[in-house]
């Protein structure tokens, strides 16, 4: 069961219009057993709007977090190399810049399996990851890294606080569009940070979902799309201060934000602030025309894959990421395309991808079947995909990138 929101998830306001409707689709991480289970898995509303009051983009339906990241969440973070090695560097420029030791103390929300903390745990550094789902956190339990699995929010955070607990950094990747509780999560940041901490936070950047056609990062589990000027008056609200951003290319465009108890920005708030005003961020304008552009996506998609079917190609996906979940089923996408889709992540092996009935299989398939082309899903780690399968290369196979364009390379 979904709800629909009464007005806007940061600032209240009910000056909310929808520019984008995705129609009922299901949980985009909801893997099940069966073939029946995935055909039969339930659906929600997908529409996204615009805030007139404060700017921030959001859907307009929740799904209670409990079954979203209950027990089977399937989503292991260490899996993915890339993100592996762009965590490790984003450590150790933190180690760097704030000089941290072994008095300082390390803080991560949505800790998932310890992908981050662990490099704070190899350097001594005493760390915290708190995270909701029993399976990551077991996981990184059995590293060594100090994890409390639970929702993260103010009341949390005082406890810690209560503790003796207080970050000099705190690190949030990708899980701020999460929270449904915007202003409650924000408050707990703001109280459990030291007194000069700083809050090293990832979020894909609205921007870029825009300009480049990105729906299927669209889902039920993110409830909301950032932009610098909506995210500067959230943290306002909670005495938390934008000091500087860094734009990201992971995950198809993020920001990298360091907020901070004090005000002291630097020059690179004021030119991304002044970018989005020149580009419209802050006006319904500036996504007017962005439903056309997905259906337009969807039907070069479909048309390509089409053309290669009646040509007798076979089709295999590879990566079973949530946004694979919603751009098979808003393409309509299913078995009558593709052969299975392949995921080095064992806990999704043996799966069905919801929606469409898809199998989820060792990605020692492709060498077994051969496939004529494989479908990446995760179309954010194509580089790392591609090389991880250069023998379906070598052999003459191709790939299809589905995002911003659909291609053959």
């Amino acid at each position: 069961m979904s709800i629909r929101i009464g007005g806007c998830r940061a600032c209240g306001s009910t000056r909310l219009d929808t520019f984008l409707s995705l129609g009922d689709l299901p949980l985009s991480d909801g893997f099940v057993a069966t073939r029946e289970e995935a055909l039969d898995a339930p659906r929600y509303p997908l529409d996204v709007a615009f805030c007139h009051a404060c700017s921030l983009v959001q859907i307009l339906h929740t799904v209670p977090p409990e079954e979203l990241f209950g027990a089977d969440y399937p989503y292991f973070s260490s899996f993915t190399d890339a993100l592996l090695a762009h965590s490790r560097a984003n450590v150790e420029a933190r180690m760097a810049e704030r000089r941290l030791g072994p008095h300082s103390m390390v803080v991560e929300l949505a800790s998932n399996d310890g992908y981050l903390l662990q490099n704070y745990k190899d350097a001594g550094i005493p760390h915290l990851g708190i995270d909701p789902a029993p399976g990551p956190v077991e996981a990184a339990r059995r590293r060594g890294i100090d994890t409390r699995l639970a929702f993260f929010g103010v009341d949390l955070a005082r406890e810690l606080a209560r503790d003796g607990v207080r970050a000099d950094v705190l690190h949030a990747n990708n899980v701020l569009a999460h929270v449904a509780d915007t202003n409650g999560f924000i408050e707990g940041i703001a109280t459990l940070l030291a007194p000069d901490g700083v809050a090293v936070i990832e979020a894909p950047y609205v921007r870029d979902l825009i300009d480049h056609g990105e729906f299927d990062t669209i889902y039920h589990e993110h409830l909301c799309y950032f932009s610098g000027t909506a995210l500067s008056s959230m943290f306002a609200r909670h005495g938390l201060y934008l000091n500087r951003v860094e734009r990201l290319s992971i995950h198809g465009g993020s920001l990298r934000l360091f907020v901070e108890p004090k005000k002291a920005p630097d020059a690179s708030i004021e030119r991304l602030l002044a970018e989005e005003r020149a580009l419209g961020i802050d006006d319904l304008g500036y996504y007017a025309s962005f439903a056309e552009r997905v259906a337009g996506i969807r039907e070069r998609l479909r048309t390509l894959l089409a053309d290669l079917a009646r040509g007798g190609a076979k089709i295999a996906g590879y990566g079973a990421a949530a946004k694979g979940t919603i751009l098979l089923n808003y393409a309509g996408i299913g078995a009558e395309t593709l052969a299975f889709v392949c995921d080095r992540n064992t806990h999704k092996q043996g799966r069905w991808i919801p929606g469409v009935g898809l199998p989820i299989v060792a990605p020692e398939r492709i060498e077994e079947e051969r496939p004529d082309a494989l479908l990446i899903l995760p179309w954010n780690f194509k580089d790392e995909i591609m090389h991880q399968q250069a023998a379906h290369g070598r052999r003459g196979g191709r790939f299809i990138v589905p995002i911003p364009e659909p291609v053959i390379v």
